[in-house]
């Protein structure tokens, strides 16, 4: 089993050079997985031909930009051929979920965060920040939040 996963372009306004899956905002009216397939395609040129919708994970919050990921989850009849593109994406590539689980890929820190708005926030909050430190990249923050979660859903963590 493998994730495919971007590297956003430098020149976007928020999470710009960061690992991310592919994916964006919604249009007006837009279910969660018509939008992840649009966004594929737009960023990757996954084609949503032969995709077999599995479902989706819990919903996450990005600490820096407070914007709200409905993580889909896809299975493919085969390895996808994918191209960045370039007003989006610096580089588009696939990881074996078995090798975000080897030995010394993951690690994890304690931060400290200001708390999500709400009623009675103005604090902060300890969190759990995970890393995956691969070959090109280290994954973090919100795509690592839903890595865990995928990783402990089909590897049974």
């Amino acid at each position: 089993m493998r994730v495919v996963l971007t590297r956003r372009a430098a020149h976007l306004r928020t999470h710009r050079g960061e690992v991310s899956f592919p994916g964006g905002r919604l249009e007006p009216g837009e279910a969660p997985l018509s939008g992840a397939l649009r966004e594929a395609c737009e960023e990757v040129g996954l084609e949503p031909a032969g995709v077999e919708p599995l479902g989706t994970l819990s919903v996450v919050r990005t600490f820096s930009s407070a914007s709200v990921i409905t993580p889909v989850v896809v299975e493919l009849p085969a390895r996808p051929g994918i191209a960045a593109n370039p007003a989006e994406v610096e580089y588009a590539f696939d990881v074996a979920l078995a090798d975000l689980a080897a030995p010394g890929v993951m690690s994890e820190e304690i931060w400290s965060v200001p708390e999500q708005p709400g009623p009675g926030a103005g604090g902060t909050a300890e969190v759990t920040v995970h890393f995956f430190d691969l070959v090109q990249d280290v994954v973090w923050g919100a795509t690592a939040r839903i890595l865990v979660e995928l990783m402990g859903i089909v590897l049974g963590d």
